[in-house]
């Protein structure tokens, strides 16, 4: 970095550091492409697309779906003030716009409504300008302003400033709600609200404190959710009981989160925002900040692997509440963040990468886990990889490789329970369909083909083709599009097993 702050651990600079309170949507807002951020130019990233489709063919099928599912998303409603909540949604999180809409129609509107809640809540929290003498009050009360219809606070920015100028749409359509939803969304508010005004004065030192604020940010939208699910009736009554699972899930996903975005919350102006516990991380260096100069990385780096394994403390709770789900579309909401957040931990561990920039999964990856979070089954299957990966690059070296290991075998543990119980092989839906040998056979005709079309290699001199075309342009540039179409499918089988 150009300028080298050195922070003494709870010293504040003017303007309070800004807290993360996005919480669990923001494994959907966050879904993207490993890497770091930078401002390449749209050549450059469309080359790094096909570097990477080249890499990972069997992904483009599934961006492909996704693409569709995003297009289908951005279709709004005619009500309009439903329409400004939906259009507000995909514009602040199309990710999770997505998934919304495949949820039964009985829950899209509430979530669509819990989240915008939440959202403009935090965007009063996040607004620097505003003094915590006049915050921390406003945070305490905002359960009570989702009531008044002429409600607004000016404040936030880009999106989030339309969200809480036209606040009063958002208003409109949770008094349409059905009053079991709307207590639950007024419920979590409260509780949100006073949590984030306790912390505006407080730093995150110990572990409990960690758990505590992303119980706050987190564990209680995952509780909201439940208390969601319930009172659909789409779900077990006992969901709304189930508040130490639903936390768990919650805090499975911030702990990612908080890891994984180390430098974009370090370098943050016009302050840092620290969220990493002081007592884990002063046991490698005297300051946060530390851990972003090349010089401190091993040590980095065994602090970031550290906190990667109190996160996977969280795995078997997550995959308990996930068993316990019924119906497909909820349970799908659901367990896409919680495969994200394992499949970032995979990513995250044992990487500098983390101390450069703000490392992801890939696109690619995160649309086929979209797709393929079809059961509890899959969910097991995929929890069980991202174990082994972690496990694989555990070092020798790492003061924490022994507690590292023994969760990862509680992870395999409870996913090797679930895979037992799966008596009619669903788990196995996505193996390949063919032997390997078959598919590699099926892509060398294909590459031949190719060849054969573009007239390379010498392979229509070899089966004894004289003719070196057919005379007709539009006939051989189609025979050339055509084999670029086969090869391409054929890479996907190749890859994957499956055509589509």
């Amino acid at each position: 970095r150009a300028h080298r702050r050195r922070l003494e651990p709870r010293a504040r600079p003017p303007g309070r550091p800004r807290r993360r309170t996005e919480g669990w949507w923001s494994s959907w807002d966050r879904a993207g492409s490993v890497g770091v951020r930078s401002s390449r130019s749209k050549k450059t990233n469309t080359m790094g697309v096909l570097s990477l489709l080249l890499k990972h063919p069997g992904d483009l099928v599934p961006l492909l779906k996704v693409k569709r599912m995003a297009d289908k998303a951005k279709k709004l409603p005619k009500e309009p003030n439903l329409a400004f909540c939906y259009d507000m949604l995909n514009k602040v999180s199309r990710s999770f716009a997505i998934v919304i809409q495949q949820l039964p129609h009985e829950l899209q509107d509430a979530v669509c409504i819990f989240y915008l809640v939440l959202r403009a809540l935090d965007t009063v929290e996040d607004d620097m300008s505003i003094p915590d003498e006049v915050k921390c009050p406003e945070l305490e009360v905002f359960h009570e302003r989702i009531y008044d219809k002429k409600y607004v606070y000016p404040c936030g920015e880009k999106h989030y400033k339309v969200l809480m100028d036209e606040y009063p749409k958002v208003t409109a359509v949770f008094l349409s709600l059905k009053k079991e939803y709307r207590d639950v969304i007024a419920d979590i508010t409260k509780r949100m609200g006073e949590g984030m005004s306790n912390f505006i004065r407080r730093e995150v030192v110990t572990l409990k404190d960690w758990n505590e604020y992303c119980h706050y940010v987190a564990g209680l939208v995952g509780i909201g959710l439940s208390n969601l699910w319930a009172s659909s009736m789409l779900e077990d009554k006992r969901f709304a009981d189930m508040e130490d699972l639903s936390n768990s899930m919650g805090l499975f996903l911030q702990k990612t989160n908080i890891i994984r975005d180390y430098l974009e919350d370090i370098v943050e102006e016009p302050a840092p925002r620290m969220f990493w516990p002081k007592c884990v991380w002063s046991k490698y260096a005297k300051t946060l900040d530390a851990f972003q100069y090349p010089e401190n990385r091993t040590k980095a780096v065994h602090c970031a692997n550290h906190l990667i394994t109190n996160a996977l403390e969280h795995a078997d709770a997550s995959l308990e509440y996930m068993s316990s789900l019924k119906n497909v579309d909820v349970f799908r909401f659901c367990a896409i963040p919680q495969v994200m957040a394992i499949a970032t931990l995979a990513e995250c561990y044992e990487n500098g990468k983390v101390f450069e920039g703000v490392v992801k999964i890939r696109r690619g990856l995160s649309a086929r886990i979209m797709l393929e979070c079809l059961d509890i089954y899959d969910v097991a299957r995929m929890f069980k990889t991202y174990a082994r990966a972690i496990d694989a690059k555990i070092a020798k070296d790492d003061p924490n490789a022994n507690k590292t290991r023994k969760q990862l075998n509680n992870v395999h543990a409870k996913c090797d329970d679930i895979l037992a119980s799966d008596t009619q092989g669903f788990g196995k839906k996505f193996d390949p369909v063919m032997p390997f040998f078959f598919r590699l056979l099926v892509l060398l005709m294909t590459l031949l083909y190719a060849a054969y079309a573009f007239r390379v290699g010498g392979v229509r001199e070899a089966i004894g083709i004289a003719a070196p075309d057919t005379g007709v342009a539009v006939v051989d540039k189609a025979e050339m599009a055509f084999s670029v179409i086969a090869l391409g499918a054929a890479s996907v089988f190749f890859a994957t097993g499956h055509f589509f």
